[in-house]
């Protein structure tokens, strides 16, 4: 049963998509959930981190 501090939601993917995504896990000796959450965590730490130098440039522009 999933932690009360995780959301589970089904997810569909492409079966080659989930057997590098295994495989990836396997090398990093993670399992595949950790796996896919990690590559979240790491899309949203860049995302987060490119909005926030996108928002410095709009700030230098207007000045």
């Amino acid at each position: 049963m999933a932690s009360p501090k995780r959301k589970s939601f089904p997810l569909r993917i492409d079966p080659k998509l989930f057997e590098e995504i295994e495989a990836w896990a396997h090398q990093d000796f993670r399992s595949v959930n950790g796996q896919v959450e990690f590559l979240l965590r790491e899309a949203v730490r860049r995302r987060k981190g490119s909005d926030a130098s996108r928002s410095e440039d709009k700030k230098s522009d207007n000045s």
